[in-house]
């Protein structure tokens, strides 16, 4: 038979952790500790349905398509931006270059 999870927060294993730094940091530790006792619920047999359903969820092929869908489109807008930071360097240059040729033939740069 497996091992059973003693309960973190019983065994004091984030009771000696130091304060956290940030909000984030915060709510990452909180998150952790609610996988931790969900995990602790699956494995003993008493996790609601809600809990059970949530995790098969997450292994569905279906949830693994749309994650797949979620991180292209950000890749997808991180591209965009790239481009037209590009854009804006390349009109940067253009407008140098046209006012360094302007002085150079003698023009002002109005």
């Amino acid at each position: 038979m497996g091992r059973r999870k003693t309960n973190p927060i019983d065994s004091g294993e984030y009771s000696n952790r130091t304060p956290a730094r940030s909000p984030e940091e915060r709510e990452n530790r909180m998150i952790a500790l609610a996988m931790d006792l969900v995990e602790q619920r699956l494995l003993e047999g008493t996790a609601s349905s809600a809990e059970t359903v949530h995790f098969l969820k997450l292994g569905s092929s279906r949830e693994r398509l749309e994650q797949a869908d979620k991180r292209r489109e950000i890749e997808l807008k991180a591209a965009k931006t790239e481009a037209l930071e590009s854009t804006r360097r390349i009109e940067e240059l253009y407008s140098n270059a046209v006012n360094a040729m302007r002085k150079y033939g003698g023009q002002n740069e109005d």
